[in-house]
This record gives C-alpha cells, structure tokens and sequence, in this order.
C-alpha cells in the first residue's frame, strides 16, 4: 500500500514474513507501555504551558485575569470526585442488587 518501502515496513514491523508469535508479543507490549508514554508527554506538556504560558500573540499581560490553579481547581475537582463517591455509594447500599447479574436469582 506504500510505495516504495511498503514491503520492507511491513516486514519490519511484523518482525519477519508472517504474523508470529514474536510480533504478538511486541504489540502487546506496545499496548501496554503507550498509555504511560502518553501520560509523560501530557505531564512534559503540562509542564510546559505551565512555566511559559499559552500562546500570547498580542504581547499583553494578562496576569490581572488569571486564578490560582491548584487550590480552585483541586478543591472543584475534589468536589466532583466526592459528589461521584456518594452518588456510587447511594446505589451501592440503597439497591445492591441493581447492577448484579440476573442468573445469580436462578433456583439451583
């Protein structure tokens, strides 16, 4: 499908001719490094923005409008996560049996 280099990507990248065994385990692994990859760069993202700051192209200072991150957000945040928690426990213990399996009720 690539010209040129198709063949030799695809052999590269399976590791041989065929799909094997060798080629199950690197997606695999591959599968279970990429999400700790993508936290690191969005934590280097975050880092980033966080010491230079987004995209200014006017050059003005616009500290005047900016609020503290960590305790506004992290208190909203902490709220979301407490309103979640007692909305799960509601369930949990007014109605037990609404996420259960029906054949757990089956006489044996």
């Amino acid at each position: 499908a690539i010209p040129y280099f198709g063949k030799a990507l695809v052999e590269w990248v399976w590791g041989g001719f065929a799909v094997d065994n060798a080629t199950l385990n690197r997606f695999y692994a591959f599968h279970f490094v990429l999400p700790f990859i993508l936290a690191a760069v969005s934590c280097l993202h975050i880092l980033c923005l966080h010491q230079t700051g987004s995209n200014n192209p006017l050059g003005l200072n616009s500290n005047t409008d900016k609020i503290p991150f960590h305790w506004f957000y992290s208190v909203k945040d902490m709220l979301g996560f407490m309103v979640m928690l007692l909305l799960l426990m509601m369930v949990i213990m007014f109605f037990p049996y609404l996420l259960s399996e029906p054949d757990n009720f089956l006489p044996a």
